[in-house]
């Protein structure tokens, strides 16, 4: 067979036509999907079951499971998920990956793609220049979907024709009934072209049109075992600059595959009997799509289900073979992950950029909570220890801030919708409020050291009003934190602004009565100086929490100047 380099040339040439049009089609869908698709994500945290579903409903939508396993792998990263949850998605994501073979089959082979793919282009285009969003993203979609399928159809033209060269078929005979270590060659080759095109669809997607053109089953399907395992490589990629969760949470979905990868090359043979019964065909070829597609199924299913029961084995596993490093190691960070491997589509990183958020609430939510307790606390030792906690929390905001501020440049490089535009800018609003309010709470931390310090007291009234505002920046906190993990856009952020409205109020009422207690030498200047500097702080706090909640609803908050 004359196969030469412009032949491979080809060939990679028409694999790039295919996996493009799948990136166009996933990112429209994605940004089709929209709010579903964030409604599908905050299913996440349920239990390893529901995690199931979650993976495989994202990776059927997104069509790519490094994505899915990209982000799981993040969201460990940040605590947003636990390594339960983390590897019910994982294997959710394995199943919802199968959809891409099917699509292939079904389609790729039984339908005239040129019939269907330039008109279904002519439709779109007009599409493209519409002023409504969501007919442009739908568009995307028909683009990529036609994109799809032409590269298909040059993929089928470019491999190698193996029914019309009888030497080739004589060397691949001898691997129809392949031995064990025959089955673990062709596991191998799956793995590393898995790693080469970073597309386990993909892969999958050229060893069906090589069954197709007269691969033997045995080795396609050994093929495909091995491109299970090649996509587990992004994931333990994502994971090198992550914390011990999220080392642990790949190291997880790696022994899923490896595991269910090593009783299927024994019982390969068996299996291919058992489907061949389920899809007799009169020629090998058609027979042997049908066959790959419906393996790839099965497979991914049947380790689903016999593996789910043994998930807190595997985190036990997985625990110790990862050893953590310390308390660094073990601390959750909210490290963008999606930068590295593969790279994550517009609608998924900003999903990612807003969960991650939420995590940055929390954060300084626990600094307030910290603050309340240093202020009560009589114990000096004690004291320093939440005073070093909320200083070491202050430099984690710090670094936050400045790590979505490049994640979300990042995104802005790809062509955004008006929709994604927007809330980009909603996050950058939101984390630099969020990132004042660390700033405020460090202040007053020191403010209290220095009153502690010179010994100074409040009297029972100062402590009272003191408690009296903390108590409704708690609500604020709570209101902020309830409005972040809501969808973007229009909302009704009522129960935010009356709060607002209490403090502003209740701190004028504080200042009023300061100004007359202090005329009246009602308590000592310099505790006085103390007290309304907590009390005007506790404001601005406030100010920044309404803006982070009027961010999420679509507007951008006042830009006060509290430093």
């Amino acid at each position: 067979m004359n196969y030469g380099i412009l032949n491979v040339l080809e060939l990679l040439g028409a694999l790039g036509f295919f996996i493009y049009g799948m990136k166009v089609m996933s990112e429209g869908i994605q940004k089709a999907a929209g709010n579903n698709l964030r409604s599908i994500l905050s299913t996440m945290t349920s239990n390893r079951y529901t995690g199931v579903l979650t993976g495989f409903l994202i990776t059927a939508i997104v069509q790519s499971s490094s994505a899915t396993t990209v982000m799981t792998v993040s969201f460990v990263n940040a605590g947003l998920i636990s390594l339960v949850e983390s590897a019910g998605i994982m294997m959710g994501a394995n199943i919802g990956t199968t959809i891409t073979g099917w699509l292939v089959t079904l389609l790729g082979f039984k339908v005239k793609i040129s019939a269907f793919a330039l008109p279904l282009l002519a439709v779109a285009m007009p599409m493209m220049f519409s002023k409504k969003q969501s007919l442009k993203n739908w568009a995307e979609f028909m683009i990529g979907f036609s994109l799809l399928f032409m590269g298909l159809d040059a993929l089928k033209g470019a491999v190698p024709d193996i029914k019309n060269n009888p030497e080739v078929l004589a060397f691949l005979a001898d691997y129809s009934n392949p031995g064990i270590l025959s089955r673990l060659m062709f596991v191998g080759i799956g793995t590393l072209l898995t790693i080469i095109v970073q597309s386990s669809s993909a892969a999958m997607s050229l060893t069906i049109v090589l069954c197709a053109q007269g691969l033997p089953i045995e080795i396609g399907a050994a093929m495909v075992l091995g491109e299970n395992i090649g996509t587990t490589i992004t994931a333990e990629l994502a994971a090198l600059i992550g914390n011990v969760h999220a080392k642990r949470s790949a190291k997880i979905h790696s022994m899923f595959n490896i595991i269910g990868v090593t009783w299927m090359v024994i019982l390969l043979p068996h299996f291919i009997d058992l489907i061949h019964s389920i899809w007799p065909a009169p020629t090998g070829g058609d027979a042997d799509k049908y066959t790959l597609a419906t393996f790839h199924t099965l497979f991914n299913s049947m380790n689903v289900l016999i593996m789910i029961w043994f998930v807190p084995q595997l985190v036990r596993f997985a625990t110790k073979l990862v050893i953590s490093k310390g308390d660094d190691d073990e601390e959750f960070h909210l490290t963008y992950l999606g930068t590295q491997g593969a790279p994550m589509t517009t609608e998924m990183s900003i999903v990612e950029a807003q969960k991650e958020t939420m995590k940055f609430g929390k954060i300084t939510n626990k600094m307030m909570e910290l603050l309340k307790k240093q202020l009560r606390e009589d114990n000096e030792g004690k004291r320093a220890k939440q005073r070093d906690k909320i200083a070491e929390y202050e430099n984690m905001t710090d670094e936050i801030e400045e790590n979505i501020a490049s994640y979300l440049v990042k995104i802005s490089e790809q062509a955004l919708s008006e929709d994604a535009s927007i809330k980009v800018r909603s996050i950058l609003s939101i984390t630099t409020d969020l990132e004042r309010v660390a700033d405020i709470i460090l202040r007053m931390s020191k403010d209290i050291q220095r009153g502690n310090k010179q010994k100074l007291v409040f009297t029972e009234k100062q402590h009272e009003n003191i408690a009296r505002i903390f108590a409704l920046i708690d609500e604020a906190f709570t209101a902020m934190r309830n409005n972040l993990e809501s969808p973007y856009g229009k909302m009704d952020i009522g129960e935010a602004i009356r709060i607002e409205s209490e403090i502003n109020d209740l701190k004028a009422k504080l200042r009023k009565r300061h100004l007359k207690d202090t005329e009246v030498k009602e308590y000592d200047v310099k505790s006085g100086l103390i007290y309304k500097d907590l009390f005007f702080s506790a404001e601005k706090i406030g100010d920044h929490l309404i803006n982070v909640s009027e961010a999420v609803r679509g507007d951008f908050g006042r830009d006060d100047e509290d430093m």
